[in-house]
């Protein structure tokens, strides 16, 4: 099976290599990797010890960025490494200053994986929640170095618990301890035999927590809210849009609206713009106008969102019509009412709080804007669905904690 998964991890780099030709995205992929190795030699000093610490993409960085915090915080002494497999993650974060160096993480050859641990040679590895590489973990385990996976998750649907998933199930075993999320992955880890686990919780809700004690204050939104309630949809797809739109040209609500959609370019925010009946404003027109002449303003830039939601009386959190959702706790951590679309299976938080109605899940037109005028025009309905996120998230800190009193048995 080891056989199998290497020959195809580089039919995958050789497709990937020619689809790069074509394609930006994977373009950025391919050549992202090229000389990952170079500036690791170049920008680690072997004589300082290295933490490395990998994430999938933007979620996951985000996820572990409150263990990367504190590792930085704790170990002065030793140099960060981040590693990224997705673009869309390591092009938004690679000049972060939470790590000492940010880099790709090569595919997962068995030559890849030797090199770059060698190369590395770090005193502690962690992943982050789903990340398993086969290849990586086995040269991480031959050289005998502590490796973690943190906020995990797991589920009977996952290779490692189906009969024919022994190859993964060995690759699970690379790691010194797993820090999960819940009581049912606890339970699926020990049902196959690996019992070095601790519940420690989701370290996005650290991460989400932390967002409130920050300075979220915008200029731009102050001038553009006024005194009305704003209705603020994050991360929304098209589809998503689709809805929003249609509610604000019918409704006679007094609310302001802003988007943040999940893709800026510039085709899509000006389809987005034309299709919306009451007067709009972009982003990057704020600096000649008067954002509170305004009932709808679109975001059409990056790195904000977070500030934005502060603002929101009631949010809408995208990709629920779309591929699946973004990140329901960014608003939720504020006290208000988040809705969302109906495809959020998996997505562990969104489910508590659909099921405890803190976050509101809406399958259709009809019933989004259903939703949305209860919330509008009932106080007791608005305060009592905000103050349902505030408990829920608030009852989950501690997840870093736990994982930093681990580490420092270690070092």
């Amino acid at each position: 099976m080891h056989f199998i998964y290497n020959c195809s991890v580089y039919i995958a780099g050789f497709f990937l290599r020619v689809l790069g030709l074509f394609i930006p995205k994977l373009k950025l992929f391919v050549n992202g990797r090229k000389d990952v190795l170079n500036i690791l030699k170049n920008e680690l000093s072997k004589e300082t010890p290295v933490i490395w610490i990998h994430t999938a993409s933007l979620g996951e960085f985000e996820q572990g960025l409150p263990v990367i915090e504190a590792l930085k915080k704790h170990y002065t002494d030793y140099q960060i490494l981040v590693t990224f497999f997705s673009p869309s993650g390591y092009e938004v974060k690679k000049n972060s200053s939470a790590a000492h160096l940010i880099t790709y993480l090569p595919l997962d050859t068995k030559h890849n994986a030797a090199a770059f641990v060698a190369t590395v040679n770090p005193v502690l590895s962690i992943f982050v929640k789903y990340e398993i590489w086969p290849n990586y973990l086995k040269e991480l385990e031959k050289r005998k170095i502590p490796t973690l996976l943190v906020s995990a998750i797991f589920s009977k649907r996952q290779i490692f618990f189906k009969g024919y998933g022994n190859f993964m199930r060995k690759s699970l075993s690379a790691f010194s301890h797993f820090f999960v999320q819940d009581q049912n992955s606890k339970d699926l880890l020990a049902s196959i035999g690996l019992k070095n686990s601790t519940i420690s919780g989701d370290t996005r809700f650290d991460r989400v927590l932390k967002i409130l004690e920050q300075d979220n204050t915008l200029d731009f939104m102050e001038k553009f809210k006024q005194d009305q309630q704003c209705f603020i949809a994050g991360s929304s797809w098209p589809e998503d849009e689709a809805i929003i739109v249609d509610y604000i040209n019918t409704t006679n609500a007094n609310l302001k609206f802003v988007f943040a959609p999940h893709t800026i370019k510039k085709e899509a925010i000006q389809k987005l713009a034309h299709a919306i009946q009451k007067k709009t404003i972009l982003y990057s027109e704020l600096a000649s106008n008067n954002p509170s002449d305004y009932e709808v303003l679109i975001i059409d830039t990056i790195g904000i969102l977070t500030k934005v939601y502060s603002y929101a009386d009631i949010a809408y959190v995208g990709g629920g019509f779309a591929t699946g959702l973004h990140n329901t706790l960014e608003p939720a951590v504020f006290g208000i009412p988040v809705l969302i679309g109906p495809k959020y299976s998996g997505f562990k938080e969104a489910e508590d709080l659909v099921a405890l109605k803190g976050v509101i899940a809406t399958s259709d037109q009809k019933s989004f804007t259903l939703a949305l005028d209860q919330l509008v025009s009932s106080q007791k309905h608005y305060k009592e669905t905000g103050e349902i996120n505030t408990r829920y998230i608030a009852k989950r800190k501690g997840a870093t904690g736990s994982i930093m009193d681990y580490i420092k048995t270690l070092h």
